[in-house]
C-alpha cells in the first residue's frame, strides 16, 4: 500500500511530532513498506488456526497466599510526616476532611 507524503505528515501533526523533510521522505518510505508487509500477512492462509489470546502459554507466576506477621502499626507509620494514632494523614482531596 503505497503511502503519501501528506499522510505520513498528517499522522506526525497528529501524534505531535515536528519532521524535518528528510525524516518525512524516510517515514514515508518505511511506513510503506510495514503497511505492504501487513498487506502480504493478510493473504496467509489462517482458515485452520485457533485464535488464541497470546502466542505463548503461560502459567500464573504469582505465589500462593500465605497468612504472615504484618509489620507493627507504630513501625509502619513511623516515617510518615503526618499521622494520627491509626493511619496516614493526608490532605483531603473531595472536601474538607
Amino acid at each position: 500500500m503505497a503511502l503519501s507524503r501528506d499522510e505520513v505528515e498528517k499522522v506526525s501533526l497528529l501524534a505531535r511530532l515536528a519532521l524535518s523533510e528528510a525524516e518525512l521522505v524516510t517515514m514515508t518510505s518505511q511506513l510503506g513498506q510495514i503497511l505492504d508487509y501487513i498487506d502480504l500477512l493478510g493473504e496467509v492462509d489462517t482458515e485452520a488456526v485457533e485464535p488464541m489470546a497470546h502466542a505463548l502459554d503461560l502459567a500464573d507466576v504469582l505465589r500462593e497466599d500465605e497468612v504472615r506477621p504484618s509489620l507493627p502499626r507504630d513501625e509502619a507509620l513511623a516515617n510518615a510526616p503526618k499521622r494520627d494514632d491509626e493511619c496516614y494523614r493526608v490532605p483531603a482531596v473531595l472536601g474538607e476532611g
